[in-house]
């Protein structure tokens, strides 16, 4: 690193990018020193109350500020350029999800920034929420016993109008849509737990308001020798106030149902080693969490990039809990599932 403080440059100051600046900075021994968004009115507002250097391109910013690393918050479409770029300049990288828009490509940064000893992370908040933390733990200690099946959903009222198509998010080329957009939560949540599926099938894309990409998906995933699932994502449900995440995993003991606030552990006979009870037993966030430093929107968005900061400062620089080979497996899912839904539609016609 240039010193002991840790400086990093933002790229992108949108809404995920603002968020994870506050965040940051906030952090010891950490100062974001410099700011990049093609919006002249973003970018001199930051400079005037924020403090920091700002500029209307990355290239630019790279190119003259004496970084250590950089949040990557721009429409995944521009994240491969932009991250090459970044790797050139031998800077840790935080990208906001889902990363990159092909597996290929997201592989072929993996082993770029982890053959540079680079610290890589994909911001798949879920990964640090204490709750689903807990559940994976818990399932991977066999409390509820063989698992059997489970359901990861995503509800949120993103769109719920007809979407202009000047809008980035409503072209899939750009990485708009519920699938890249919401459904690759759910995707890495399984994939934190059970590990990227064998198999995708029964895939349905539906568009609710918009025109050329879907608002709701749902599929299932099959493991070999292990549990089968679905996932469940609707972004058009305005009957959800903030974005919600419902994990269930069916075993036979019993079941864990769990979302980012808490969850409820059924159990056919008791566990008294874990403490729980034969029955319902209601575990809350409150039991769980960890302390973080700042909170802003939830404690796992601190926690995420306060383990990518001590992962810089480690000696051996570990990989990440959310690597970019995890973040290019997950893209890996979601092209299966464009896959199966087309495979599906031709048989259709």
């Amino acid at each position: 690193m240039s010193t002991n403080t840790l400086n990093v440059g933002v790229i992108g100051a949108g809404r995920m990018g603002i968020t994870h600046h506050s965040i940051i900075n906030t952090l010891p021994g950490v100062t974001v020193t410099a700011v990049t968004d093609p919006s002249s009115v973003v970018t001199s507002l930051l400079e005037k109350y924020a403090g920091v250097r700002a500029y209307g391109d990355h290239a630019s910013m790279l190119e003259r500020e004496p970084l250590d690393a950089v949040l990557v918050c721009t429409p995944p479409v521009h994240n491969h350029d932009i991250l090459r770029q970044v790797h050139a300049k031998g800077l840790h990288a935080f990208v906001e999800k889902p990363f990159v828009l092909s597996s290929a490509a997201g592989h072929e940064l993996a082993r770029m920034f982890d053959d540079a000893g680079l610290v890589n992370q994909v911001g798949y908040m879920n990964r640090f929420n204490d709750v689903f933390s807990r559940a994976r733990t818990l399932v991977g200690e066999g409390l509820i016993g063989k698992v059997l099946r489970f359901r990861s959903e995503m509800y949120s009222g993103t769109i719920v109008r007809e979407q202009e198509k000047a809008n980035w998010r409503a072209t899939h080329a750009n990485g708009g849509g519920a699938v890249y957009e919401m459904a690759t939560h759910a995707i890495d949540l399984i994939h934190y737990l059970f590990g990227r599926p064998d198999r995708v099938g029964g895939t349905s894309l539906t568009p609710v308001f918009s025109r050329d990409v879907e608002d709701i998906v749902s599929s299932t995933f099959y493991y070999r020798n292990g549990p089968s699932g679905t996932i469940y994502v609707n972004w058009s449900d305005d009957s959800f106030r903030k974005p919600t995440n419902k994990l269930e995993v069916f075993g036979d003991r019993g079941k864990i149902l769990a979302d980012q606030h808490g969850m409820r552990i059924y159990l056919r006979e008791a566990d008294p080693a874990r403490g729980f009870a034969a029955g319902w037993n209601d575990v809350y966030i409150t039991d769980v969490f960890s302390s973080v430093p700042f909170y802003l929107r939830g404690i796992e968005y601190t926690a995420q990039l306060d383990h990518f900061v001590a992962c810089i400062r480690a000696a051996d620089r570990r990989p990440t809990r959310c690597s970019f080979a995890d973040g290019a497996a997950a893209i890996a899912v979601t092209e299966d599932l464009f896959r199966d839904h087309a495979a599906t539609v031709r048989e259709m016609n």
